[in-house]
């Protein structure tokens, strides 16, 4: 598998200058995709976006019990044609058999689309009666994937979902009944570089953590993600005046980011247990990949340093014995909360 990863590194070029979006307040560059598409790189891209996907729908409906905000969790990946710019747009319409601007780029297996019978490469003309957008600006751009997911998003968590498909020419409709999740969107993000965030509303983890960490160890990477959105660390961090980018790593910045990323590290590994994965991929994440993150990254000192991480997860994986869950971290309770930058509390006693 790694080869087709490679393919998305080697084959792709982002261009930064035409495919930044705002969203949210954020910059954040779009899964924009280059001019040119052969057929090997768009089945690479579907790949990693659906193992994103399907790692992404085990944790957040195994967290739900944890959530505040929950959507109908469909199981499937939406994507548009609006993504791809310039000359590729025309062979992704062709490539994945669009009809209109939506479409379906896969589904996970034995999830609520699977078992009512939505495939790969259906499009969708309707949600619950309500026609998918057709219009098409020249610029690529996830607006149109943003509005979707909101507007599923919206509907009752555990009610019906009908979808209006078009395969093969031929128009189906189909019932889903989709389980309750959290309400976070995965995306991939075209890139070179390890970068992983979450808006409160978004998870995007970059192709390089698909491409070169090992796939037994992704769960706990996005777990720690899922985290961040299941805390509203995002918006509580804006609403306390912390400032982001490179500012995170100075003053009383620090502090806060720090309390953030331990609540999500110590989070994340009750989401890993909760979906069925080892809460020792937690510990490993960190030993293992963790040194190579924050190698030369000034901001990363509003990040714990690498031995701490691996001792809290370790410290909180421990607490996994017997076959019951632990009750969840008592913070959980404190998301509406402001942050206060203290993290020290969350240190496990030196030994």
């Amino acid at each position: 598998m790694k080869r087709w990863y490679r393919i998305i590194i080697r084959s792709i070029v982002v261009s930064i200058g035409a495919a930044l979006l705002s969203l949210s307040g954020l910059v954040l560059p779009t899964p924009a995709r280059a001019q040119t598409l052969d057929g090997a790189t768009l089945e690479a891209i579907r790949t990693a976006d659906m193992r994103l996907t399907a790692i992404g729908f085990r944790l957040a409906a195994a967290a739900a019990p944890l959530c505040d905000r929950l959507e109908p969790g469909i199981g499937f990946q939406l994507h548009t044609l609006a993504q791809y710019g310039g000359d590729s747009r025309e062979q992704v319409r062709r490539h994945f058999g669009f009809v209109g601007a939506v479409a379906v780029e896969g589904v996970v297996a034995d999830g609520p689309a699977a078992k009512a019978g939505v495939r790969a490469d259906d499009s969708l003309v309707a949600i619950n009666g309500v026609a998918t957008p057709v219009r098409l600006d020249d610029a690529a751009s996830t607006a149109m994937l943003e509005g979707l997911h909101g507007q599923l998003a919206a509907l009752a968590p555990r009610a019906p979902v009908v979808l209006d498909l078009i395969r093969k020419g031929r128009a189906l409709r189909v019932t889903v009944q989709p389980v309750a999740t959290c309400r976070s969107r995965f995306e991939m993000k075209i890139s070179g570089d390890f970068d992983a965030r979450a808006t409160g509303e978004l998870v995007q983890v970059s192709s390089k953590f698909l491409e070169d960490v090992d796939t037994e160890l992704l769960p706990a990477m996005i777990a720690h993600e899922l985290s961040h959105n299941i805390l509203r660390h995002r918006e509580r961090l804006s609403a306390v005046g912390a400032d982001f980018g490179f500012a995170s790593g100075f003053g009383r910045n620090v502090g806060l980011f720090r309390q953030t990323e331990i609540e999500a590290d110590i989070l994340a590994v009750h989401l890993l247990a909760r979906a069925r994965y080892s809460p020792q991929l937690a510990v490993r994440f960190w030993s293992e990949v963790g040194p190579r993150l924050i190698a030369g990254r000034i901001r990363r000192r509003s990040h714990p340093p690498t031995s701490q991480r691996i001792a809290i997860a370790q410290a909180e994986a421990a607490k996994f014995t017997g076959g019951t869950l632990p009750p969840p971290p008592a913070f959980l309770a404190e998301r509406d909360q402001p942050i206060a930058g203290e993290w020290r509390k969350y240190l496990p006693p030196e030994r």
